[in-house]
């Protein structure tokens, strides 16, 4: 079961789960989460709420996985769909509150997803609700949190609160990685933001890191509307003259 759901093969999935049905083999929570994630995976996010709400009158009960599942299931189709008209980020939250009553125990690798998955749909607020909340249960942000924080801040063009929290991280003992500075480039990229944005490339350049395919791409089109933004961009430039 668990390989048709890694090939995204879930109809299969699914007819081995039915046979343990019909065999009275009872599935275990595993057996849900791995059938769970399948359709989540899938952006079948009916089949997934189905068996949440099967298990959730019975036993086995739902653990942090599979609420962590759902979660991520309603945030992922949220983002790619109408927030408004689904309201599937607040259904998320809505679990979310959930399992802060029960005070199941939860990492900061939970946390990172949550936030994540506000900040990919644009709920920023929300997002820094939960950051400030997390020394409160004697959870520390790691560098994932930031980046995570970092990236929603540049995909709502908040490139003033990106760097600040750039600087935060810093005091908080991490440095700024590759994904980091590829997530900043990006949203001054976007937001034609070019002067700061040399800044940071010179940056990267001095500690040996890359640009990724997104960076590139953006990069690329940013030149073939404006061939002078070169001219802003020694080191680029020096590398594409060789």
């Amino acid at each position: 079961m668990y390989g048709y759901c890694l090939r995204g093969q879930m109809d299969r999935a699914r007819s081995i789960f039915d046979f343990m049905i019909d065999k009275s083999i009872e599935p275990d929570i595993i057996c849900y989460n791995v059938l769970i994630n399948g359709y989540c995976k899938k952006k079948k996010l009916a089949e997934a709420m189905q068996m949440f709400r099967e298990i959730s009158q019975k036993r086995p009960k739902p653990n942090v996985v599979t609420y962590n599942t759902i979660l991520q299931g309603l945030f992922e189709v949220g983002r790619i769909g109408s927030v408004k008209q689904y309201g599937l980020v607040e259904e998320a939250m809505s679990y979310f509150n959930k399992l802060e009553i029960k005070r199941v125990s939860r990492d900061i690798g939970f946390y990172n997803g949550v936030i994540n998955g506000l900040c990919q749909n644009g709920e920023l607020d929300k997002a820094h609700a939960i950051f400030e909340k997390l020394s409160i249960m004697g959870l520390l942000p790691n560098l994932r949190t930031y980046n995570t924080r970092i990236t929603g801040f540049c995909l709502e063009g908040l490139l003033d609160e990106a760097k600040a929290m750039i600087r935060k991280m810093g005091d908080n003992g991490y440095l700024p990685n590759e994904v980091t500075y590829n997530v900043i480039v990006q949203g001054f990229l976007r937001y034609s933001k070019i002067g700061e944005m040399t800044t940071f490339m010179k940056e990267m350049a001095g500690k040996g890191f890359s640009f990724d395919a997104t960076t590139t791409e953006l990069l690329i089109n940013i030149i073939r509307k404006n061939p002078s933004v070169l001219d802003m961009m020694p080191h680029f430039h020096s590398k594409t003259k060789k």
